[in-house]
């Protein structure tokens, strides 16, 4: 029998009512006020960036079709931005937020407001700071909500409470038992230091080391009980026996893939990155940094005396380099008349859930991402590219510098970890490349000439990991494409330092993952293989340990748009590139001009 303790605080995250099926749009407008605020976990108080003064960030919520406006004012010391992670930006690059990619950033005591308009998607994204390694604090759910009803209809009875935060409950009663209920809870998996981030990024590039592990994962900003002195601070999930739930399932963590699992209950996958998939069962889940993952969850089990079922998060390991191995623990707590308790930290270790896989379960991790399929009807087509105009294929590589005259350097042997695609190290300018790209203005720093080919033809996966290394380029590498191009990016793991899972994410566009597989690309065989049916949708794809992935996009969206790791030390080392989108013959198919507040460097 599990032991209890009593003052278990229940934190209810996000529960929304019914999507409209109104087609009308509207213009939703938000202020963010960036700003310092002390946060204490694992005992441990630590000034961190917050909005608002939340930690996580407060939930934007729209439907589909609307015109969003958000006002950031920087009451920070530092410079920031805001990247709404996933939203395609159509025309409007200037809202994209990546800083001195798409814009300067907000200088301290200005302001900024980002203006765009949700196009053709609905589902679960979120937005991040994009400066630095602001985002490990600043960062939150950003909820798209369909016009239409979902394409999955589950079976509930009517009068289903919809609490909102710490607001009063409300009662909605619905026609039918089939008619879906948008009970939603927000899932946010992400890590804490118990120091200043803003340093650890600075200790990098002054030393040539690698950063810090974090010392705890979170749940919606909790670390759980299973940490020091976190008993408080383990976040739980009432919910209503018998009942549909829809998890949001978000990977805010800077440097992890991560696995999810809930005690005793089956997910039903139904939309990842905000595009729907043919639903499959799981009991667990396997998610990168930057990725999103919708799930349905029905309370359909008996509990025991506690009511409680463990939610749990763990690290997925495929990296050598030192990194946090533990687990973040929560609660899905089934309402009853009984007194809410929470497990003792003593207690609670033996009850980790079998379903939560072990750390390198790298044969779980395949099979999950394998199941992933777009959903692919008339109403939500899978509109991948059948034919390609143009396959670039690029090493993803972790890199060996050596160090420069007159420095003592921290990496491995002395020497500079870095990072690289397509051996070019990216370095980010003084200013906008949008801006200098959309007004033709010169500068001989960036170059629209990024390789379609690896410089150099090698066994990739197969290298010694330390003894073969090349010292990669450093530039400001942009691959430039005709409005329209259809185009095939392979994405190639390789050995130097060690083999490693990188999550790259695409500003601007989603694309198709059209094939994935372990060891060395084959550009004559591998592409027979491809699924072009229906292959999943994402803004994010996780390229396996030692293997590649082929990802198609129609690249339709003018601008500059980022492309890189969302392993924030891997970014931080320069793995990654730029995709210019050129304007096409039509007005309509060129950027807008930048808004009147566009910060300036």
């Amino acid at each position: 029998m599990k032991s209890l303790i009593l003052g278990a605080a229940f934190l209810v995250l996000f529960i929304a009512a019914l999507p409209t099926s109104s087609c009308s749009s509207t213009t939703k407008r938000f202020e963010f006020n960036v700003e310092w605020k002390n946060v204490t976990r694992l005992c441990k108080t630590v000034s961190v960036l917050t909005v608002n003064g939340e930690y996580p960030g407060p939930t934007i919520t729209v439907y589909e079709g609307d015109n969003v406006e958000i006002k950031v004012n920087n009451r920070g010391p530092d410079n920031t931005t805001i990247h709404w992670h996933g939203v395609k930006q159509l025309r409007t690059g200037w809202a994209d937020g990546p800083a001195y990619v798409t814009q300067c950033p907000i200088t301290k005591g200005n302001s900024y407001t980002y203006k765009f308009t949700i196009s053709g998607q609905r589902g679960t994204l979120w937005w991040h700071a994009h400066y630095a390694w602001q985002r490990a604090t600043a960062h939150g759910a950003f909820i798209i909500k369909p016009r239409n009803p979902y394409p999955f209809p589950a079976r509930i009875r009517a009068g289903i409470p919809v609490i909102l935060g710490n607001f009063k409950t409300n009662h909605i009663n619905f026609k039918t038992e089939f008619e879906f209920v948008d009970n939603i809870t927000l899932t946010c998996i992400g890590e804490w230091w118990n120091e200043p981030v803003q340093g650890i990024e600075d200790y990098m590039k002054l030393t040539g080391d690698g950063p810090n592990s974090s010392n705890a994962y979170t749940i919606n900003g909790l670390p759980g009980s299973l940490y020091q002195c976190s008993n408080k601070d383990t976040f739980v999930q009432r919910v209503e026996p018998g009942q549909t739930y829809m998890l949001r399932i978000i990977n805010a963590a800077l440097n992890q893939e991560l696995f999810f699992t809930v005690e005793n209950h089956t997910m039903t996958v139904v939309e990842i990155d905000a595009a729907y998939t043919k639903p499959f069962d799981t009991t667990a889940i396997m998610i990168t940094p930057g990725q999103t993952t919708t799930v349905l969850l029905k309370t359909n089990q008996i509990p025991d005396s506690t009511d409680m079922f463990v939610m749990a998060a763990r690290p997925y390991l495929t990296s050598l380099f030192p990194f946090n191995n533990s687990t973040s623990i929560g609660f899905l707590q089934y309402k009853t008349s009984k007194t809410a308790k929470l497990m003792s930290q003593k207690d609670s270790l033996g009850y980790i859930p079998s379903s939560l896989p072990e750390m390198e379960d790298t044969v779980f991790a395949t099979k999950f991402t394998d199941n992933l399929r777009s959903l692919g009807t008339t109403e939500y087509p899978c509109d991948v590219p059948k034919q390609i105009d143009k396959r670039v294929i690029t090493t993803v590589s972790l890199n060996l510098q050596d160090c420069p005259k007159n420095k003592t350097c921290k990496g491995l042997y002395g020497k500079i970890f870095s990072a690289s695609m397509n051996n070019i190290s990216f370095v980010r300018p003084t200013t906008s490349i949008l801006e200098y790209q959309y007004r033709n203005l010169s500068n001989t720093t960036i170059n629209n000439n990024f390789p379609e080919k690896p410089p150099h033809v090698f066994d990739y996966t197969g290298v010694d990991a330390l003894s073969e290394n090349m010292n990669s380029e450093f530039g400001t590498n942009i691959l430039a494409v005709a409005y329209g191009t259809k185009l095939e990016i392979v994405l190639q793991d390789t050995g130097f330092m060690n083999l490693e899972n990188h999550p790259i994410h695409i500003h601007g566009h989603n694309f198709y993952i059209v094939g994935t597989g372990f060891g060395n690309f084959n550009e004559a065989k591998d592409p027979a293989n491809y699924n072009l049916v229906d292959p999943p949708e994402r803004n994010t794809v996780g390229v396996p340990m030692g293997g590649w992935a082929a990802i198609r996009i129609n690249a339709d969206n003018p601008g500059v748009w980022f492309i890189h790791c969302h392993l924030e030390e891997h970014t931080s080392w320069g793995l990654a590139m730029g995709l210019m989108v050129k304007c096409g013959s039509n007005p309509s198919q060129c950027m807008l001009p930048p808004p009147d507040d566009f910060p300036s460097c």
